[in-house]
Order: structure tokens, then sequence, then C-alpha cells
């Protein structure tokens, strides 16, 4: 028999010892005045001779953290999750039930106890214990700390001891909490309406991504999970909400990493009459509110630097980034060709679309690959701009910064710029990492069915994340839509920079893993 096993079979017959003496081990409630962080908020500055003098008699419930015997007093702590409060046991003092309880008791118990506060010699506030009633006899041991590697990936898969024996661990989804309530603070201040919409769809629209599929057996019908709720909110803005927005859950059937999980969360908003660069402003605004109300601060640390979100914040076109951070000639960046060379000279990940059995990425320089004569297809300038960009920028963007005309290949629902070959689209990068995205929205019903009709022949061509074709949401454009800026904001790489975190694990309370092999612990 393993130590674990010897500690579950002590504990098992603990729970037996309690049952023979008629103590319900697993009660179905406690009824209680305070948990340890309140009795601490409300008594924890009286000082001894006031607690002597006027008694306060409490009932408090919690989990035993520690057990110390002096003699023949015990001292318990009872924990809540954030603090704990020391219990002193008088053991003579207690019935003969209680006196049960206490010497079946073991490190994770919940225990209720009744009693009186006062301070020890050491000056300690405490509860002078009367009773003790068990109210979960816990029949495995808590783990003591995690360290090492293995116990990164135990973490993720028992997050309930992550949260018991790692502080660290619960401030992170405590700030979590807090940048979702400021969040939508800041919005219901600034008049838009907190909504929701289908997570199962008949067609996953609002993004370029693989969906999950499920079905609905009463309609026999076959539907995807949410890749993102834009084409709903904005139906919202033809139906007459004119500021609008979702804290969702998305779902999208795509590799997992650092950064990347299958389910995540975004807000998304939507503000009739605003176009791309008043949300770049409104943007900036939201950051700077957001770390000022729920770390007190504008000045982030992130992995060993200082981020700091009070604005303004620099902002390049997708082909300055690359200039600037690739030393990349902007004369370079006009053809499909110059930029396919560039893309395998600098190993650029090519996106599905692009086809990289292609003989451009066998060349060794744009002459040589000119001299063949074919030119790379036109559809594919936007997609090998981006893979560009992904390989020379996007790590070099560590301070908030804004990246702005993205392709119009890679943004199918975005009004077009100046440049037809761009759209009025940026993205915040902080970090080295992508926040946010947003529009300025296309509102054209013709042109978003033309639009949409060059991604179906995109996803016929092999590439399995361009957009279908939403005949419903042309329907209601063609009932007309005014013109509106729309943002998606990612809520767990926002956790992950204001705790700094490097991977989206630590932020999602249960994250995707894959499933331990039989036999596993």
């Amino acid at each position: 028999m393993s130590e674990l096993e010897n500690q579950i079979q002590i504990r098992k017959e603990k729970r037996d010892r309690l049952l023979e003496a008629g103590v319900d081990p697993y009660p179905a409630r406690f009824e209680h005045d305070h948990e340890p962080t309140a009795v601490h908020a409300g008594w924890g500055d009286i000082p001894a001779e006031e607690l002597e003098e006027s008694p306060i008699e409490l009932r408090v419930p919690g989990r035993v953290r520690a057990l110390r015997k002096h003699g023949k007093t015990w001292f318990l702590d009872l924990y809540d999750g954030s603090t704990k409060l020391q219990v002193m046991v008088r053991r003579q003092a207690l019935s003969d039930a209680a006196r049960e309880i206490l010497e079946q008791t073991d490190l994770g118990d919940y225990l209720g106890v009744s009693g009186r506060l006062i301070r020890t010699r050491t000056g300690e506030l405490s509860l002078l214990a009367a009773d003790l009633e068990v109210l979960a006899k816990a029949l495995r041991p808590l783990p003591e700390k995690w360290h090492g590697l293995a116990d990164v990936e135990a973490r993720y898969r028992q997050r309930y001891l992550d949260l018991l024996v790692n502080p660290e661990s619960r401030r992170v989804f405590e700030v979590r909490a807090a940048l979702v309530r400021a969040l939508r603070s800041f919005l219901d201040a600034r008049g838009f309406l907190e909504v929701e919409t289908p997570m199962m769809q008949p067609l996953a629209g609002g993004a370029t991504a693989r969906p999950f599929v499920t079905r609905h057996n009463a309609l026999d019908l076959d539907l995807y999970l949410r890749i993102a709720p834009e084409l709903y909110l904005k139906r919202l803005l033809v139906g007459g909400f004119h500021r609008v927005y979702e804290i969702n859950r998305n779902f999208r059937n795509e590799g997992i990493s650092t950064r990347h999980n299958p389910e995540f969360t975004m807000l998304e908003f939507y503000q009739a009459y605003a176009d791309y660069r008043s949300l770049m402003d409104l943007t900036e605004e939201l950051f700077g509110h957001l770390a000022e109300e729920v770390l007190g601060t504008t000045a982030l640390p992130w992995q060993g630097a200082t981020l700091e979100l009070s604005g303004p914040w620099p902002r390049y076109t997708v082909r300055e980034a690359i200039t600037r951070f690739g030393e990349i000639p902007p004369e370079s960046l006009e053809e499909a060709d110059e930029v396919a060379i560039l893309c395998r000279e600098r190993q650029a990940v090519l996106p599905a679309a692009v086809g990289g059995e292609h003989p451009v990425f066998r060349a060794t320089s744009l002459e040589a690959w000119r001299s063949q004569g074919d030119p790379v297809p036109s559809g594919w300038y936007g997609h090998l701009l981006m893979a560009l960009f992904e390989a020379v920028a996007e790590t070099e963007l560590q301070q908030p910064t804004f990246v702005h005309e993205f392709p119009i290949e890679v943004s199918p629902l975005a009004k077009q710029a100046e440049d037809r070959r761009f759209t009025e689209r940026f993205e915040l990068y902080v970090g080295g990492m992508e926040l946010a995205n947003a529009f300025s929205e296309l509102n054209d019903p013709e042109l978003q069915a033309e639009r949409f009709r060059a991604q179906l022949e995109a996803r016929g061509a092999g590439d399995d994340e361009a957009h279908r074709f939403d005949e419903d949401y042309v329907l209601a454009l063609e009932h007309g839509m005014p013109p509106a800026g729309g943002e998606g904001i990612g809520v767990d790489r926002l956790v992950m920079l204001f705790t700094d975190r490097p991977s989206i694990r630590d932020v999602i309370l249960f994250p995707l893993l894959r499933p331990v092999p039989a036999g596993g612990e």
C-alpha cells in the first residue's frame, strides 16, 4: 500500500468512527455568522480588553489548514480560501460529541466552530471554541506545495487544489473578475447595452476560423458552436440598438498554444456612427481605465519589463510595421511576388490560403522567379503580407501599439480604405500579442455579398477557415445598417497581461487538456 493509499484508509476509518458516534460527516448546512475574512474585517483591530469586556459570540465555518497540540489545548487554523482564523480549543471544555470530532479531525476537513473571540498571549485574534461541528470529512490529503514541471500540468487538471495551496493563483482569478466588472461598468456608463446572442448557430460567422460542429436531433440540423457573435450583434445595429456589447464564450477548432485555447472569452462591442479611428481613441481610454481601476497604476510588469498603458500609443499600418521592424524597404511590399520571396527569406509561416508548395517559395530571388513567367496569384497578396508581418513585427510590439490598414483578403467584414487593397481595420498589440481587433464595419449589402463570394472561392481552393456566405446577414444589411465601428477584445489575454502570466492556461480556470492516459495520475 502506498503512502497516499494509507492516508486515505486512515481518513476513511476516522469517518467511520464519526458515523459510529452518531455524527454525520456531511451535513446539509451550517448556520453561521461570518467566514474568517469577514471576522478579521469586523474585529481585527479590537484590543483584547474590549473583547473581554464585551464578549462577541460567533459561529464560523472553514477548512482546517493547520492543526497543533499544546498539552490539553489544540490550535486550528480555519481557512475560507482567502484568510485564516485561529481557533483555540480546550478539549476538556467540549462535549463528548465535539471531543470525538476533534480527535477525528484531519487537515483539509471542513469544520464549523462556535465560540467567543479573544486575543492570545501573542495578540492574535482567535476564536475560543465552545463547540465543533464537522461539515465535510476530507478523504484525501491536500498537497502542501506544488513545484516542478509535472505539477504545472497538475495545477491545470486539479485547479481546485491549485487555488487552495497557491494564493497567487487565486489572485489571478480575482483580478479576472475585477476586469470583467470594470469592462461592464466602463461600457454601461457610455450608454452601451449588454446583450446575449446565440452560441449555437446555423452558420459559423463573424471570423475566419474552423468551427466545432454539433447536431440538434429534434430539428435534424447541423449547428456550429459560435466562433464570434459579430454578425448577430450587427443585426442588432440594424434593429436600432446603436451601442451594444456582449462578453461571450467563443469556440474555435484550432491548435492549442500558450495564447490559444479552443474555448475562450471575448468582449465584443459595436457603436453606431463611429469608425475604427473612434475606437482607437476609446480603446486607449478603456485600457487606462482598467489599469487604474483594477491595479491602481497604468504601469504593468510584464515578463521582466514594464508596459505603460497610458496613451497615446503608436499607430502603424501593417506595411509600416513590416518596414520598421523588419528593415524592409516599403517598395518591396507592393506586389505578391515580392512579398512571397520575402516570406521565404524570413521563414514566415504560410497560412492555409497559400499553397506552400508553390514554386515561388523555392526561388532563390525575385529575379529568378520572374524569369519563369507566371506571377503569384493576386489573391495571395494579403495573406502573404500578414505572414510576413507576423514573422518580422509581431513579437517586437511590446508596448501598446495599434496596427491598422489590414489587407482586404483577411478582412471580409471591414470597410475598404483609400487604398482599395486594404481595409479600415486595426489590431492592438501589447506584450507581443494581439489583444483587440476592430473595424469600420462594412454596411454595403452588395459589397458584403461580393466579399462572401470571394471567401467561398477561397474555401473551394482549400482554405477551411474562409468565411461562409450568410444570406440572412446580407438580408439584414439590405434593410439598412448605420455606419459603425466594432471591436473584439480577448478577455483571457487581457487577464494574462494584467497578471503577468505568459500562458493562457494560467488564466482559464479549467483549460482544455489532453486526457490522462489509462493508468496515469
